[in-house]
């Protein structure tokens, strides 16, 4: 580890230090002495141990698990709910267009408080990742507001006007940031510290996995708790299989995307934005001649298990394929090497 610590600092990915190590002669039989099944494994432990090492020995740079510095994004965690909780009492105070306005500067101030909050922290990622997903984010969230009732109009040969907003799932979605923070947090923790603990990637990947699922359960419960909370409070329907599979899926697609994989997550968010949008389409496609079958699906659904069915199957199809994809990938050593300069 010492000999080759040059090598793993100024190294930018767990490849390029196997191929110093095997430059310098490393090979499988060596790896093995260290518990490791090729260079390949060797490398990813050897990245995710120096880069952790080297920045909490760095005196200049803020230690991540530092008071100071957990307390300012553990505290803007909250930001989004407080700041829709307050957008929705303006909605829920006016009344025709001055609601429409209300509504409108209620989203604006919501996404940019959810800038703000997710900008630092465990869930940070670089802009041009965020930008992969935020137009499909925020069509989900406009159809958790908008979506269901629109359904349900075009399902009755509407709409004849201005449709009800659900407000208490995106209540719900918008206070569940902070424990969606808090949980990342956690398991950011608790991965480096068995990282720290373990003496090879399998008994790492072997100890982790159980944390990664009692972390996503931990938020499932919060998300059901506010969306109960909420629901209340605002007299409405909760919500739970809708808002609660687009929250698993938010959740999921962010970790990934923060822990450095966000190719899988900006698959899953566009296809659950794309099939929303498509089953929402066909009920108004199905008016026109010769196409009354194309709304079949979708009714056929809608009768079942109501308007709400449709986007619970949807993101809950997604949120389940990116839950399998981080249990093999943040699972790796590599996953949890905490970038220079991270706060």
């Amino acid at each position: 580890m010492h000999r080759h610590r040059v090598l793993c600092e100024r190294a930018v990915d767990p490849l390029e230090i196997a191929a110093g190590l095997e430059a310098h002669g490393v090979t499988d039989r060596t790896a093995a002495r260290f518990r490791h099944r090729d260079v390949f494994s060797l490398a990813e432990e050897m990245y995710a141990r120096v880069s952790r090492d080297a920045e909490e020995s760095t005196e200049r740079e803020p230690v991540p698990s530092a008071p100071g510095a957990r307390r300012g994004w553990a505290v803007l965690a909250v930001l989004p709910g407080t700041v829709c909780a307050a957008a929705v009492v303006g909605v829920r105070l006016t009344d025709g267009q001055p609601r429409l306005v209300a509504a409108a500067l209620g989203a604006l101030a919501v996404a940019l408080s959810l800038r703000v909050a997710l900008d630092r922290g465990p869930l940070r990622v670089p802009p041009d990742m965020a930008g992969r997903t935020r137009i499909w984010t925020c069509w989900l969230v406009a159809y958790a507001l908008l979506g269901d009732g629109l359904l349900t109009a075009g399902l009755d040969g509407g709409p004849h006007g201005l449709w009800p907003m659900a407000l208490a799932p995106v209540l719900a979605l918008a206070l569940s940031c902070a424990p969606a923070v808090w949980c990342a947090h956690l398991l950011s923790v608790r991965a480096r510290r068995k990282l720290a603990a373990s003496r090879g990637l399998a008994e790492f990947a072997d100890s982790v996995q159980p944390l990664i699922l009692g972390v996503f359960a931990l938020h499932l419960c919060a998300l059901g708790a506010l969306l109960a909370l909420s629901g209340a409070v605002l007299d409405e329907t909760a919500g739970y299989a809708g808002a609660g599979a687009l929250g698993a899926l938010l959740l999921l697609a962010r970790l990934l995307t923060a822990h450095g994989f966000p190719q899988a997550p900006a698959v899953a968010l566009r296809a659950a934005a794309v099939a929303v949008a498509l089953a929402l389409g066909t009920v108004f496609a199905s008016r026109l001649p010769g196409c009354s079958l194309l709304s079949v699906p979708v009714e056929t659904v809608a009768e079942a298990w109501g308007p709400g069915a449709v986007p619970a199957l949807v993101c809950g199809a997604a949120a389940l394929a990116l839950l399998v994809h981080a249990t093999r990938t943040l699972t790796r050593a590599s996953a949890h090497a905490l970038p220079s300069g991270a706060t």
